[in-house]
């Protein structure tokens, strides 16, 4: 499940770089790439907001760590 973690890691850093370009350039990396609110970019929104929402067990699992 390591894998599973550290994937789901890597996309939400890759999600708050986005917002990082967002907040700083106004600039939506995800649109860039898959259009504006196409059906790829949505699913991108999606996989990584519940990647957001997995990492939350983290905190119960940190002193597995």
């Amino acid at each position: 499940m390591k894998w599973f973690d550290n994937t789901a890691l890597t996309l939400v850093i890759v999600g708050a770089i986005n917002w990082l370009l967002i907040g700083i350039f106004q600039f939506d990396l995800v649109a860039f790439l898959f259009g504006e609110l196409s059906f790829l970019s949505r699913a991108v929104y999606t996989i990584i907001g519940l990647c957001g929402l997995y990492l939350i067990s983290l905190y119960g699992r940190i002193k597995e760590i």
